[in-house]
């Protein structure tokens, strides 16, 4: 086989290639334009919980012994004791430790460990528009779990990695669902300055 010939088996053809780069650029675009809808929930989500920490502990909870207590501390991965300890030690009040401390410190607080103490008293207080009908810890457990997916989600745009294989209809579907059981005027205001929507059914 000649030099041509084993180059010609190796090359992708033109229309494959096409479209492999618009899958690309398609993939770039919707990353770019979900961090949009994914800021606002976070944002809500953990003034959600930060309102629930407060019923508890007290304005200053970050610095709160009982809190601090209350807090796994694993040998191994991620922990949220020292995700706390670090970003209180470096800023002084509440308000500036909310925004620094980790996605997923917001979604270990959704953990059965803090049910009789956060979730059972004032889940629905923080977020008041989840269906009241159902067990906390049924609701609870749900919004653990969509924090999960969009925690996945979040990290693969964050280190560029293609999200095309994903059902992004239904990572939206959670977004919107999440900022609602909040605000659902948010919500809306969220939908109204994203472009995700639209992209996302857009996909070549």
């Amino acid at each position: 086989m000649g030099t041509y010939e084993v180059a010609a088996t190796v090359v992708p053809k033109l229309p494959v290639l096409a479209d492999a780069l618009a899958l690309y650029a398609w993939n770039a675009q919707v990353s770019a334009a979900l961090m949009v809808p994914l800021h606002v929930c976070e944002v809500v989500i953990r003034n959600a919980v930060s309102d629930a920490l407060e019923r508890v502990y007290g304005t200053a909870w970050p610095w709160s012994p009982g809190f601090e207590r209350s807090l796994p501390a694993p040998s191994h991965g991620y922990s949220v004791k020292n995700d706390l300890l670090n970003v209180r030690n470096r800023f002084p009040t509440t308000g500036k430790v909310i925004p620094e401390l980790k996605f997923i410190f917001w979604q270990t607080m959704f953990t059965s460990r803090f049910d009789r103490r956060l979730w059972h008293p004032h889940l629905l207080a923080v977020l008041p528009h989840l269906d009241a009908t159902k067990p906390v810890s049924q609701l609870r457990s749900r919004i653990f779990a969509d924090m999960e997916a969009l925690r996945a989600v979040r990290n693969r745009i964050a280190h560029h990695e293609p999200i095309f294989g994903r059902n992004l209809t239904g990572d939206f579907q959670k977004i919107q669902e999440l900022i609602a059981f909040r605000c659902p005027t948010t919500m809306a205001w969220m939908l109204r300055h994203q472009q995700a929507q639209a992209l996302i059914a857009a996909k070549p």
